[in-house]
């Protein structure tokens, strides 16, 4: 689940071109990429498309709803549930108390539809107010079984704070959007989820893309928002372990297991440690 496209649930002609992408996951958007007096045909539109995608479709298929705090999320469930994506994504996300709220709907809906319970996963956003990101954390410790993961977005945030600017003249976020982006990535590990990363707003810019995904997945990020078909292959690239890695990564293992009473080893000309094995078993684990 490297790659996660946004694709307009209005646009038949963009929904259809998706499944030649290469996305691991494609997520119709109702909520921005929608104006007001097309959500209601969108709908439509993301509940066909969902039900035209088999069972052996190449991605996983996401919805991104309207935010909880407007009357419209409920009618966007009530429309796509039918269709079974494998999860909904949520903007604007106010911290795991709304979650609960999200999931108990959830847990109505897929018993009317006779989906199993629970199928329905749930990634919010949970930075576009800054309220929501002084509450990252809150997610390390909550109950919450549909959470999938933790992502998180700029734009939205940089409105609401009166920034100009979200990245300094080094290319790098300033302050506050970096300590969002490390808070997510740190409390979806406590959490045990996926930690996804914003997207690169230029889809134009693909050497940026290249370096920000590359340190993207260099941090511990699982995968990375996209806005454009052609940022796709760049993201999967940069989140996909090289040969080298994981033949270094096979070589900790086994030395390990060869010697399995060892607290350190010496391999390939350097000491490797318990938490060297338990990197190169989490890295060849998402390999598979």
């Amino acid at each position: 689940m490297r790659s996660w496209l946004f694709v307009p649930g209005d646009s038949e002609r963009k929904l259809a071109k998706v499944a030649s992408c290469g996305a691991d996951v494609v997520i119709v958007d109702l909520e921005d990429a929608v104006a007001p007096e097309r959500k209601a045909g969108a709908r439509g539109t993301a509940r066909e498309w969902l039900g035209a995608q088999g069972a052996d479709a190449p991605f996983a298929r996401w919805v991104r709803i309207n935010a909880l705090d407007t009357p419209l999320w409920r009618e966007d469930l009530a429309a796509v549930l039918p269709g079974q994506p494998a999860g909904v994504m949520v903007p604007k996300a106010a911290g795991p108390a709304q979650m609960q709220v999200l999931s108990a709907e959830l847990d109505r809906l897929e018993a009317e539809q006779g989906i199993p319970a629970g199928t329905t996963r749930v990634l919010p956003l949970v930075s576009e107010t800054p309220a929501a990101a002084l509450g990252i954390a809150a997610y390390a410790g909550a109950s919450l079984p549909r959470l999938a993961g933790l992502t998180w977005g700029a734009e939205d945030l940089s409105a609401a704070l009166g920034a100009s600017r979200k990245r300094g003249a080094d290319g790098g976020w300033t302050d506050a959007f970096r300590m969002i982006r490390a808070q997510v990535l740190l409390t979806a590990h406590a959490a045990g989820v996926l930690a996804i990363d914003t997207l690169h707003a230029d889809f134009r810019d693909h050497a940026g893309l290249e370096r920000i995904a590359a340190d993207s997945y260099a941090d511990g990020f699982a995968g990375m928002l996209a806005i454009h078909p052609d940022q796709v292959a760049p993201i999967n690239a940069a989140y996909s372990p090289t040969e080298a890695q994981l033949t270094a990564a096979r070589r900790i293992v086994e030395a390990f297991a060869a010697d399995p009473q060892a607290g350190t080893l010496q391999v390939d000309g350097r000491m490797v440690d318990q938490p060297h094995l338990a990197q190169a078993q989490r890295l060849l684990a998402r390999r598979t």
